[in-house]
């Protein structure tokens, strides 16, 4: 699909202008108007924590319907955008934009967009609904913590009160950089997978260690650049499936959110008509499709076919001047097994070793008591003593399906009906009741019961949510649309009328319903 920012010739690129035409209509259907000032925001006023793709998203959704918000964000503003705006040029999307919408409003000008088109989405995004004069750059949230009255404190009361909490603080924070035996001896270069821009690799040749989305980053980086041998060093195998949004969105639609007896089908389909003559790296079958988030990248097996680059499976031994030394392991043999030293010779090594983790330990301690800590929380995002916060993407380990999508709207607006409505707010009894069901119903998956998810059982989750709860039922078409909200409003406000609650927020961190 083209880049430029245009609309395209239905006739020289009819699936192009079709697309176009759907992100039009659903952003006209589905956007939330933004607000023409301050004086039209109210309460209840949330509070978001970092100002990536799920904190914009969310406080954009927030402001659209008329709430107030304060974004925290630990960074500069060049860190809006979050993690894409720390990764490398070449870097673009690996599912399809289609499955990346993560506001209605956002128009995507081709299938697979890079680096510059995300940040440039995010940041429109951001300021569309004024959202660059409600964010505070440079601030670190060490606490959070509640008023007697159950309003939210960041850090101390000098930075207001607030009556919701929204974490989105995500899966990535500073880079990993493990030390590695004879690193120091290295003639060349050695740098993370996120700091490749600006780097010369023409004629080079270049060892990746890690075999994660990461590691795809940066074998793009290597056929964008020029260089002339790749070689991606991996402990352990990983799925990949290809760039396909007919067979992700298919992979996606398992019900069950784990792998089962009929999960050897995909299984077998991958290994036949997308491996093939390489599914000597497909993973054993003691490691199936759905227990961890599978690389989605088809360039990989043509590169890794054409000779461009290798792929080897092994454990790291030490770094010399020239290279790598590997234990190469065959398939099937754990980590650390025995296989056969080789050396991988390399002009520069890119440790594509991920991310660590931010911390969610501002959150009150009650957040994180066992068997209830996370990723083990009400619908994965909400702690079970604390229906006013929600942790949205901050939870997620492993997943199939969408991202950064309608499940962000769908949260945020969640949190908005249990702070709007008192009568939909669960009790830490039936949070915790939900995720005791939850266990039991995924009792033979091989990860834990919220370790890995499809995004079909996202959707039964949001499901039950809804029709669990008579009071919810008035807020169905606004949790899932974004649509409507005005009706559920004065049915609660005549709610709360018949039961002379002249003071709404006094329970609004309290549970009081099913």
């Amino acid at each position: 699909m083209a880049s430029k920012s245009q609309v395209e010739n239905p006739i020289l690129h009819p699936l192009l202008f079709l697309y176009q035409l759907l992100q039009w209509i659903i952003a006209k259907l589905l956007s939330p108007n933004p607000p023409q000032s301050d004086s039209q925001l109210g309460h209840p006023k949330i509070a978001i924590i970092g100002a990536g793709i799920t904190g914009v998203t969310a406080a954009a959704h927030c402001v659209g319907h008329g709430f107030d918000v304060t974004i925290f964000e630990a960074g500069d503003e060049d860190q809006v955008g979050g993690i894409w705006s720390r990764v490398n040029e070449t870097s673009s999307l690996q599912i399809h934009s289609l499955m990346y919408r993560f506001h209605p409003s956002v128009q995507w000008q081709r299938g697979y967009p890079d680096k510059q088109q995300i940040v440039s989405q995010v940041r429109q995004l951001w300021q569309r609904y004024g959202l660059d004069a409600k964010t505070k750059f440079n601030f670190k949230v060490d606490k959070a913590y509640q008023d007697d009255r159950g309003r939210w404190i960041i850090n101390s009361p000098a930075n207001g009160r607030y009556e919701g909490l929204i974490a989105a603080v995500g899966t990535c924070g500073d880079v990993k950089m493990p030390p590695l035996p004879g690193m120091d001896k290295f003639e060349g270069e050695i740098c993370h997978s996120s700091e490749l821009t600006g780097k010369n690799a023409k004629g080079k040749k270049m060892a990746i260690i890690g075999g994660g989305a990461s590691a795809v980053e940066a074998l793009e980086f290597a056929s964008a650049s020029g260089a002339s041998k790749t070689s991606i060093l991996s402990r352990s195998d990983k799925w990949i499936i290809p760039r396909n949004i007919i067979v992700d969105t298919l992979l996606s639609l398992n019900i069950f959110g784990q792998q089962t007896m009929l999960s050897f089908i995909p299984q077998f389909l991958l290994r036949k008509f997308f491996y093939r003559d390489l599914e000597d790296l497909s993973p054993p079958s003691d490691k199936g499709l759905f227990m961890d988030t599978p690389m989605v990248n088809s360039d990989v097996m043509h590169k890794l076919r054409s000779g461009e680059a290798d792929w080897v499976r092994g454990d790291i031994v030490s770094v010399t001047e020239k290279g790598v030394i590997v234990n190469r392991r065959a398939r099937g043999v754990p980590k650390n097994g025995p296989g056969h030293e080789e050396l991988i010779p390399a002009d520069m090594i890119v440790m594509a070793t991920g991310f660590k983790r931010p911390s969610l330990a501002f959150l009150p301690q009650n957040c994180f008591a066992d068997p209830y800590g996370p990723p083990n929380w009400y619908l994965q995002t909400f702690p079970t003593s604390h229906p006013s916060a929600s942790a949205i993407n901050c939870t997620y380990i492993s997943a199939i399906g969408t991202v950064g999508n309608w499940h962000i709207g769908i949260y945020t607006r969640i949190l908005l009906m249990f702070l709007v409505d008192p009568l939909t707010r669960p009790r830490p009894f039936w949070m915790r009741r939900w995720i005791d069901m939850t266990r039991v119903l995924k009792a033979t998956s091989p990860t834990g019961a919220f370790d890995f998810f499809t995004y079909l059982e996202l959707v039964w989750w949001f499901v039950f949510c809804v029709a669990f709860n008579p009071f919810r039922w008035k807020w169905a078409v606004f949790v899932f649309f974004g649509v409507g909200m005005g009706l559920p409003k004065r049915v609660v406000q005549q709610e709360q009328r018949l039961a002379n609650d002249g003071e709404s927020y006094r329970v609004r961190d309290e549970g009081v319903s099913i």
